[in-house]
């Protein structure tokens, strides 16, 4: 039985890109990355659909990263003291 090849996001960006700057067919491009032509429609048509997603504000926004921001200041806190505590002790 062949085993299912995977492929990184990153690999399947470029081939999309390629895809949608239409220089080339999309048997050319199969062809050039050693994949099936309908692979290459599928991840095209998966780019233009989250490229939709980019521009419409779905982003995650500063504003969002409150919580974090403040959870992580409590964090920088804590260790400060603690350093400062540590740092007395070794002094004696």
């Amino acid at each position: 039985m062949t085993k299912r090849r995977s492929f990184s996001d990153k690999f399947k960006a470029t081939v999309a890109l390629e895809a949608l700057r239409g220089d080339k067919t999309a048997q050319e491009i199969a062809a050039k990355h050693k994949i099936h032509p309908t692979q290459v429609t599928t991840w095209k048509r998966q780019a233009i659909d989250g490229l939709t997603g980019v521009f419409s504000g779905k982003a995650r926004k500063p504003e969002d990263n409150e919580a974090e921001v403040k959870e992580l200041h409590a964090k920088i806190g804590k260790l400060a003291v603690e350093n400062d505590f540590l740092s007395q002790g070794l002094k004696r």
